[in-house]
């Protein structure tokens, strides 16, 4: 909308429907979202509107809240999903503290989606080969796009506390400071947005999805959590001596108990499992070690203050704002219920039945049509949206023939 109409205090309305509209553009029918499709009202968020420092016209984003006419958050919106999840530790005198991991591949442009991504030409006029992992100057062939990158970040208040070069080729990461959840997911989201508004002005592309190359890595959106009390600032992981508390071990009770139903709100596209089912630093289990990469959840090593718990199951895929949101539901709810966790592992291990994850969405979505659990802490109309969502997105992939398909299965008898 126009500046003008903004700062006049203008409303925009948006039809309930978009809310539930899958990634090809269609909507499930009616009945999941209202069959009047009524509208609801964006309101801005006042400490999330930018100047968007990339554009070379004067322009600027607001993060909206999505409400009902009526005033209360849309059971539809998954920032008003994560901001339920934060008043609920609030009523409990409790106050969630994470930060996000988020990596992504910058390529080449791809205009042909029958050909494999492709890193860009550098400034030496060459393409990585993939040997470049954590080297000091593994960006130096992009330098004036992560120097755009940094000085956008700075520009929209965005802090960061390290990038790298990750395992694939031409693929980084960047950790973003601890802090309140919705800063966090705001933050998240921004930056992807930023990362790919960049890279077009740089003709690159940025793809953050779970698994965009074969043998290699793929992209994850690790979520670092603790809890810490409203006023004190005490992290609640830790007791007076520096040990872990019942509260502590609660917590991972419930992100145990939620991360099977709760896998298609982690990993959402078909491509996710792609990432998942090569489980070299992505394990697709309910596990929990001390400092292992290969359990779903890890306790990274740290100071008894800085106590915390790794969700190492969502990709760079995931919407930031409802796998916060899944994640610190499943804590809640291991906390409240006082639920305790299996025994944690170490080293190489086998992952028991009880403890395996769905590998498909078709799986995940299965599981997440039984849980009882997701509609006690999302309700039933965001479920049952969602799935119907995600499955118009499974039919749609189950259209298409790929080229293994045709390759490896056209000459068989």
């Amino acid at each position: 909308m126009t500046a003008e109409g903004f700062l006049e205090g203008r409303r925009l309305q948006l039809a309930r429907g978009v809310l539930l509209q899958c990634i090809m553009g269609g909507y499930p029918p009616a009945r999941f979202y209202g069959s009047d499709d009524g509208d609801l009202a964006l309101i801005a968020d006042p400490a999330q509107i930018h100047r968007l420092p990339w554009s070379d016209e004067p322009r600027a984003l607001a993060i909206c809240d999505a409400d009902e006419l009526t005033g209360e958050s849309s059971s539809l919106s998954t920032r008003g999903q994560l901001k339920a999840v934060i008043a609920r530790y609030a009523a409990r005198g409790l106050a969630p503290v994470v930060a996000t991991e988020l990596e992504f591949f910058v390529f080449a442009p791809n205009t042909d989606p029958n050909q494999p991504f492709r890193p860009p030409v550098g400034l030496d006029g060459r393409r990585e080969d993939g040997q470049a992992a954590f080297s000091v100057s593994s960006n130096n062939g992009l330098r004036p796009f992560f120097s755009e990158v940094y000085k956008c970040m700075a520009a929209l208040g965005l802090p960061r506390d390290t990038f790298m070069h990750e395992m694939g080729v031409s693929q980084f990461e960047i950790n973003l400071l601890h802090g309140d959840p919705l800063l966090l997911a705001d933050q998240t989201f921004l930056f992807k947005h930023l990362l790919k508004e960049v890279a077009l002005k740089h003709g690159l592309t940025v793809v953050c999805m779970a698994k965009p190359l074969a043998h290699t890595p793929g992209s994850s959106m690790h979520i670092h959590q603790s809890i810490v009390e409203i006023g004190t600032g005490k992290n609640v992981f830790t007791d007076a001596h520096g040990e872990a508390t019942a509260t502590f071990c609660h917590f991972i009770g419930g992100q145990q108990a939620g991360m099977a139903d709760f896998t298609a709100l982690f990993a959402p596209n078909v491509n996710s499992y792609q990432r998942l089912c090569h489980p070299y630093a992505s394990p697709n289990n309910a596990c929990w070690s001390h400092d292992n990469r290969a359990a779903g959840l890890r306790i990274p090593a740290s100071s008894p203050a800085a106590r915390r718990v790794e969700n190492r199951l969502p990709g760079a895929d995931a919407n930031p704002y409802l796998a916060i949101a899944a994640s610190l539901a499943a804590g809640l709810h291991g906390i409240e219920q006082e639920l305790e966790p299996s025994a944690a592992i170490q080293g190489e291990f086998a992952v028991p039945d009880n403890l395996a994850l769905p590998c498909t969405l078709h799986a995940a979505l299965e599981r997440l049509k039984r849980s009882q659990l997701a509609r006690e802490l999302f309700g039933a109309e965001f479920i049952e949206g969602y799935i119907a969502s995600k499955t118009m997105e499974l039919t749609s992939f189950f259209d298409e023939i790929t080229p293994w398909e045709r390759r490896v299965l056209a000459a068989q008898a």
